[in-house]
């Protein structure tokens, strides 16, 4: 054999060995796993079930997280009568979309940011939750003072006045027109006393007074913790602006000054600024069978004499 064909061949064989290598270590790098490899894939493997494991913690969490919530809003905050937690504020994001935009470049990125986006969420909530329960906690410290500030008892002694009209749209007597009668009328003598529904103090007090157009004689009294009553159409007022009063305490007599169409008392309640029915604070001062009586009476649909 010639020296050109020995090179030939060398040649041709050391190719073939090159081919047969890299073919070899392609279909090595394939189909067989490194030590290494193996091990970084079990780790990543473990990772999800983690991930896993912890999304379901978070599910429970935030399952017992909403009975509490439903708690706070339906059973806590009705006992202290106050303006639950707004679902708006309790779901307020943290951030922005951007903050989990990372997690969509990664291969295994969305199980991370679902989870995230709980672990965020359940972040704020409990956030909230907490200032929520601290509040709470305040109103239950000053439930003493505050069950003797709300307005609990009736203004005229049960026995001495009668509903006439409630709370609703009513006839008015002297306007000729029906409009929101934002409390209730309670019929009695001239002369007849008007007390105080719970502890406070009076703010305003006295015949025509600004901003109470058509009153006549008129007594409001700011009950602290968003409670207000007012009493109108009064013949005499027994007490002034600044003085203290307590539940059950004198501040009037019946009449029929102002816009009135006969003796009686009108009668509102306001709950951080806004009107609501006036009968639903009569319970502590009526039996049972005399509440639901109240209640059928102030539901007729009549005209109201104020």
């Amino acid at each position: 054999m010639s020296l050109r064909d020995r090179v030939k061949r060398i040649s041709f064989n050391v190719l073939l060995g090159v081919v047969i290598g890299v073919v070899a270590v392609i279909v090595g790098l394939q189909f067989m796993e490194a030590p290494k490899e193996r091990a970084l894939k079990r780790e990543v493997a473990q990772y999800k079930r983690q991930l896993r494991v912890l999304g379901d913690r978070v599910e429970r969490a935030e399952t017992v997280l909403a009975d509490l919530e439903e708690r706070d809003n339906v059973l806590y905050r009705t006992i202290f009568e106050t303006e639950p937690v707004s679902e708006a504020t309790r779901r307020s994001g943290i951030g922005g979309v951007e903050r989990y935009e990372e997690f969509d470049r990664m291969d295994n990125g969305q199980l991370l940011k679902q989870t995230t986006m709980k672990v965020d969420d359940l972040t704020k909530r409990l956030y909230v939750e907490s200032k929520s329960l601290d509040e709470l906690y305040a109103m239950a410290r000053t439930k003493n003072e505050r069950m003797a500030s709300m307005p609990a008892i009736m203004p005229v002694a049960k026995n001495r006045c009668k509903v006439i009209s409630g709370y609703g749209m009513r006839y008015h007597p002297i306007l000729k027109y029906r409009r929101l009668h934002a409390g209730i009328d309670l019929t009695a003598r001239p002369g007849t006393p008007i007390y105080a529904t719970g502890d406070g103090v009076v703010r305003v007090a006295g015949r025509n007074p600004e901003g109470y157009a058509g009153y006549g004689v008129v007594a409001v009294v700011d009950h602290g913790f968003g409670f207000t009553t007012l009493y109108a159409h009064m013949q005499g007022v027994n007490v002034r602006v600044g003085q203290k009063v307590k539940r059950g305490e004198q501040i009037g007599t019946v009449g029929s000054s102002g816009m009135s169409s006969g003796s009686h008392l009108h009668y509102e309640v306001m709950v951080n600024g806004k009107h609501v029915d006036p009968v639903y604070y009569f319970g502590g001062d009526l039996t049972p069978e005399e509440y639901e009586e109240v209640l059928d009476l102030a539901r007729q649909e009549n005209q109201s004499m104020s």
